[in-house]
């Protein structure tokens, strides 16, 4: 049985960063964005947080289900949506944004803030899908 509180607190810190995220959407033009290293050295963070809870939970659910064993991030999705824990838009999403994590964490030194700014403004709609799955769960 999946641990409610370990899901909870995830699920309040997700949407905590997601909160974060959101506001910063409305306030700051591309523009702005790209120009500001606080704005955009903020927005890589909280979408590194997001991320890493949503891995975090999916690798909890997989621990605790039994599921199969985790060698990189990208399983995660994979025995999700293979459990029918996720479904396959949700699994292609979520595979898309470990990879993207991967590129904040590893590939630092050449950020392309375009993408960052794209994934800002046209993927938390995605994220709260994945979130929302695991919301189902409490």
């Amino acid at each position: 049985m999946v641990k409610k509180e370990v899901l909870q607190k995830r699920l309040k810190k997700a949407q905590e960063y997601l909160g974060y995220l959101e506001d910063i959407k409305k306030r700051y033009n591309k523009e702005k964005f790209k120009n500001d290293p606080m704005v955009f050295g903020s927005i890589e963070r909280f979408l590194h947080l997001l991320i890493e809870a949503l891995i975090d939970i999916g690798n909890h659910i997989i621990s605790d289900q039994n599921l199969g064993e985790v060698e990189f991030y990208k399983d995660i999705p994979r025995l999700l949506y293979q459990n029918n824990f996720i479904n396959e838009d949700q699994k292609e999403i979520f595979e898309q944004i470990t990879g993207f994590r991967n590129i904040l964490v590893h590939e630092y030194l050449e950020i392309d803030l375009d993408i960052v700014y794209e994934v800002l403004n046209n993927n938390l709609d995605d994220l709260k899908s994945i979130m929302r799955e695991y919301a189902k769960l409490l």
